[in-house]
């Protein structure tokens, strides 16, 4: 089951010029079988995600994407809205409580100013980061970085023996599915999601 597990719309997500009913256009052309909205401190209702996912004949699926102090979080199975910049180890609580899940997304992006190699950043110090603690998965694949960040999170992740995630971070139509996870098995919920996300059953892949 391929799923881009980040994407942003408008107007939820006022970076995004991503209109919701297009983009389950392009996810279908695509030949996804699902998306995730995860807009920016702010989680959609239930019941208009059914609305939107109605006889589309695409699995929805809901997240939500937090600043914390340690970086933006990709998080499932918590519904508080979350303002400002969240500690880490509070976030990290509240969706332990919720039995959800955390994903560092992007977690190397910063670099894209500097460069790792001009930081001199090697895997063993990037480990380091305060983030990795509290999370259960990095995302190896963000559509907004590059390969360098890219590879230094596969790096990062396999080093610390936590599952990698991908997905396109859209916030335009020729993004979406950049990244993809793509799982083992039919994932009709988000509980199932989770469930299939803490137990590895997925590689990456792309729809483009």
């Amino acid at each position: 089951m391929r799923v881009d597990l980040h994407i942003h719309t408008s107007p939820r997500s006022l970076c995004s010029h991503i209109d919701p009913p297009d983009l389950i256009q392009e996810v279908k052309r695509l030949g996804l079988d699902g998306f995730c909205l995860t807009e920016h401190q702010v989680i959609w209702d239930p019941h208009e995600v059914d609305e939107l996912a109605r006889d589309e004949g695409i699995k929805i699926f809901r997240g939500n994407e937090i600043t914390t102090n340690q970086g933006d979080i990709l998080v499932f199975g918590y519904e508080e809205d979350l303002q400002g910049v969240v500690p880490i180890k509070v976030l990290h609580n509240k969706v332990r409580e919720a039995n959800g899940f955390m994903i560092a997304a992007h977690p190397f992006r910063g670099f894209k100013t500097f460069g790792i190699g001009q930081l001199k950043m090697n895997v063993d110090q990037a480990c380091k980061r305060k983030v990795f603690q509290y999370i259960d998965s990095i995302e190896v694949r963000n559509g907004k970085l590059n390969e360098q960040e890219n590879d230094m999170a596969s790096q990062v992740a396999e080093r610390l023996g936590l599952p990698g995630t991908a997905g396109s971070d859209a916030h335009n139509l020729d993004e979406v599915g950049k990244w993809i996870t793509v799982f083992e098995r039919d994932v009709q919920n988000e509980q199932e999601l989770m469930e299939e996300l803490r137990a590895g059953r997925f590689t990456i892949g792309s729809a483009r």
